[in-house]
């Protein structure tokens, strides 16, 4: 039995501003229309004797990554999802000894355990499946297995793997060390000796080993991440991960805290498509270029100008007379970036933060478990909203103190609480929340449930809002 273990969390800062931190990189859409999340849960089922796959990611994820594995759902019938919610981001070492701790008690200490970022494209799933059946192997003799990639080019971007002696008649080698991300000159030397591979950041081994590597190599996150464990509430599906206990966990990287001081670490050595989408010029390498370099994902007209990529989602973009530039447009953000600088793009999320500013953390269009919203205007006491409702699903009974709506039904049918009443609104009808009433929306039909909603007010902030019952477990 193999348990795949993904990792999603992580806000992928380079990729702003279509990553953002409430809708971050693993449910970006590629340009053929899939998110990465979708396509690595693909992965995991894919894999011969998968039927679970175990999510390790923030709370407030979960409902956009269960949606995303109905789809998987579809395609890989019999493989199911679970989950471990973390009330916020403690690096890899916390989530994948946790993960240990879940597939050891659920599956065995001797259940094999594949981890995996949900951030990652493989290209070749077969090379993939054939890798995986390898480490497997090495996972079940007690090592732990890290997957290595074939250098192409000197990256610097990525931290390098040296190989040693052969442990199997495959290509797979003991580790002799783990290398930091190297300066261009020490790459090129890495990659030149044929002895070096690009860290994936994939592993495998049995759940108990890697325990016992923990308990040896780093014994404070094993006792607090065991004490962790015990305070888990199971809900179905999910675990969720108390705040303190989680807290106490020193935060470290898995690499840092146990391959790195284990002499028990081997490498499969692959090739497989593997890129870990880190940044705008990655992504820009998806899309078919023209004759003179550019790439384009929307609409754009370019004249005179050469080796540049252009994102547009809705509006037309035009360049003139420019070259090796990064164009992002967004409904309410826009990058212009130099290529040769894609990894500063981080500094301006860094900025954003400091500066308060909401685009760091929201698009216009937010997602909620019930649907969407998207802010369509605002201003001085008013915001106008464009609300998406999925059939069968309803927002929390609530109450605002500040602020009065007025909705109006664009299409569908409205079931809506009012105070004392209850009412059924229908298209081209509306109704008005007076500020204080208890109110809540939800679509009882088969199709979605499109409102505008009108806001007036003298704060008008998302946090006035007082929950009084959410089906979703919201607080």
């Amino acid at each position: 039995m193999i348990i795949p273990l993904i990792l999603s969390g992580g806000s992928g800062s380079r990729l702003w501003p279509v990553s953002r931190e409430s809708h971050p990189k693993p449910f970006m859409k590629l340009p053929d229309g899939e998110s990465l999340l979708f396509k690595t849960f693909c992965r995991a089922a894919s894999i011969k004797s998968v039927s679970e796959i175990l999510t390790v990611t923030n709370r407030e994820y979960y409902f956009k990554s269960h949606d995303e594995f109905l789809n998987v759902g579809k395609r890989y019938v019999g493989v199911s999802d679970t989950y471990l919610l973390e009330p916020f981001g403690r690096n890899t070492a916390a989530a994948i000894l946790l993960g240990a701790l879940d597939v050891s008690e659920k599956h065995g200490p001797e259940t094999v355990v594949l981890a995996m970022p949900a951030d990652h494209l493989i290209e070749d799933f077969e090379a993939f499946g054939l890798a995986v059946e390898r480490a497997a192997r090495l996972a079940m003799l007690g090592k732990l297995v890290t997957f290595g990639i074939v250098p192409c080019f000197p990256e610097t971007g990525f931290g390098y793997i040296e190989g040693g002696e052969p442990c199997d008649d495959a290509g797979s080698k003991l580790v002799k060390r783990f290398v930091e991300k190297p300066a261009r000159e020490k790459a090129a030397e890495y990659v030149e000796s044929g002895k070096f591979f690009w860290n994936s950041g994939i592993f495998c081994f049995s759940a108990g080993k890697v325990i016992e590597e923990f308990e040896r190599h780093a014994p404070h996150i094993h006792s607090t991440a065991l004490k962790c464990f015990e305070a888990l509430v199971r809900n179905g599906s999910m675990g969720e991960i108390d705040s303190e206990s989680f807290a106490a966990i020193p935060e470290d990287s898995f690499d840092y805290a146990v391959l790195e001081k284990s002499n028990n670490v081997a490498v499969v050595t692959s090739e497989f498509g593997w890129s870990d989408i880190g940044s705008w010029n990655a992504m820009s390498d998806l899309v078919p270029p023209d004759e003179v370099g550019n790439r384009v994902m929307g609409e754009a007209l370019l004249f005179d100008v050469s080796d540049t990529y252009i994102q547009s989602e809705s509006r037309m973009v035009a360049a003139v007379g420019v070259e090796n530039l990064l164009i992002i447009d967004t409904p309410d953000a826009l990058l212009v970036a130099d290529k040769d600088h894609a990894q500063d793009v981080r500094k301006v999320v860094a900025q954003l933060k400091y500066m308060g500013h909401e685009s760091h953390k929201l698009h216009r269009t937010v997602h909620r478990p019930w649907g969407t919203y998207t802010v369509l205007e605002e201003g001085q006491n008013f915001k106008i909203k464009r609300i998406v409702v999925k059939p069968g699903a309803s927002l929390s009974l609530q109450m605002h103190f500040h602020r009065s709506e007025h909705w109006i039904v664009v299409s569908g049918m409205a079931s809506i609480v009012n105070d004392d009443k209850n009412m059924l609104i229908r298209t081209n009808e509306s109704t008005y929340i007076s500020a204080g009433h208890k109110h809540r929306l939800a679509n009882p039909g088969i199709t979605d449930l499109v409102m505008i909603e009108v806001q007036s007010g003298e704060y008008l902030g998302e946090d006035d809002i007082v929950r009084f019952d959410d089906v979703y477990g919201r607080k």
